[in-house]
């Protein structure tokens, strides 16, 4: 049951996806992963970087849509998604999807372990990165079915040989692409998290992006307060739901992600009385 100011909110036909879509959705990340690498074998670094850096967003996008099966595939092949991302983004997405759903059920609740440490200051989010990867994943490694467990261990293994072939083979791409794994896997919690959810509540428990660039270089990710409320709606929908939502209960998505962006207004009383149901 949701929020009674979100019920006349039309939504099920944005779950529809086109085949187009569809490979849109498979294939976004892949350019470039592929112009990283090109550029890093010429040693082009600040182009490499740039691609790492929009490669590894888009990759979050797909693999955020994969936990909440929103690929427009079925079980099997959103599995398969699963372990190629985890083979290029260097971290147990299977392990994560665990934690992320755990999220979405009690965000910013006492059990949420990824969306609590929006509740850090900035700097800390920052620094304390790579204990925030670490720990998101071993929540879904002891908290997972038998099932996921084993999907973790696999997880686990594919990440291990590509260090190890890192370490013994040293190609300059593949150490290249595991060193800016490393570092954009410490930087997740503070630009995939706290930037979200940072000085929201158990009410109001993550933010909202107008910005038409800073929406386009995150894939439409910043869309977060839609995402919590309907994640059923695949990302690339996400921009239309903002519309609907603007128009019939824009107090649900008046938090900004940057800070130039428009402040948001007190919360009407309607939902400042009512924590919503998930």
């Amino acid at each position: 049951m949701r929020h009674p100011s979100l019920s006349h909110i039309v939504w099920r036909d944005l779950c529809q996806q086109s085949p187009l879509e569809i490979l849109y959705n498979l294939l976004l990340p892949l350019p470039f992963l592929l112009l990283s690498w090109w550029c890093a074998y010429y040693g082009w670094w600040l182009p490499a970087l740039a691609g790492s850096f929009l490669f590894f967003t888009a990759a979050l996008r797909q693999a955020h849509d994969a936990y909440h099966s929103t690929l427009g595939v079925g079980r099997r092949f959103n599995d398969f998604m699963l372990y190629a991302l985890t083979s290029t983004m260097l971290c147990s997405t299977h392990a994560i999807k665990k934690t992320h759903l755990n999220h979405h059920r009690d965000p910013l609740g006492t059990s949420d372990v990824e969306g609590n440490w929006a509740r850090l200051p900035w700097y800390k989010a920052i620094i304390g990165g790579g204990v925030f990867s670490v720990r998101i994943q071993w929540y879904g490694l002891t908290h997972g079915s038998k099932r996921a467990r084993r999907q973790v261990a696999f997880d686990m293994l594919i990440i291990l040989s590509i260090f190890a072939a890192a370490l013994l083979w040293s190609p300059a791409v593949l150490v290249y692409h595991v060193l800016v794994m490393l570092l954009a896997n410490t930087l997740v919690g503070f630009f995939a998290v706290w930037s979200v959810h940072h000085d929201c509540d158990e009410t109001i428990y993550a933010r909202s992006e107008r910005h038409p660039l800073a929406n386009l270089l995150t894939f439409n990710l910043l869309y977060h307060m839609e995402h919590h409320l309907f994640p059923a709606v695949p990302t690339q929908h996400l921009p239309a739901l903002a519309k609907r939502l603007e128009a019939t209960a824009p107090e649900w998505v008046q938090q900004s992600v940057l800070p130039m962006s428009k402040a948001a207004p007190k919360l009407l009383p309607a939902i400042a009385t009512k924590k919503p149901l998930r």
